[in-house]
């Protein structure tokens, strides 16, 4: 189990891996697991928009 750092509700997470992506069920924030023992998650890094170049 995780806690969401946005709203503090709690995540079930079976095989998290440093660096996959989780969503917060409760507030719909995109969490990176930045280490997994302990589990320790960050807000997700926002894509930055491809202008084809």
């Amino acid at each position: 189990m995780a806690e969401c750092i946005e709203c503090g509700a709690q995540i079930a997470l079976s095989k998290p891996e440093k660096g996959e992506i989780v969503d917060c069920l409760e507030c719909g924030t995109e969490l990176e697991v930045v280490t997994d023992n302990p589990i320790a998650l960050a807000l997700a890094p926002q894509e930055e928009e491809d202008w084809g170049e």
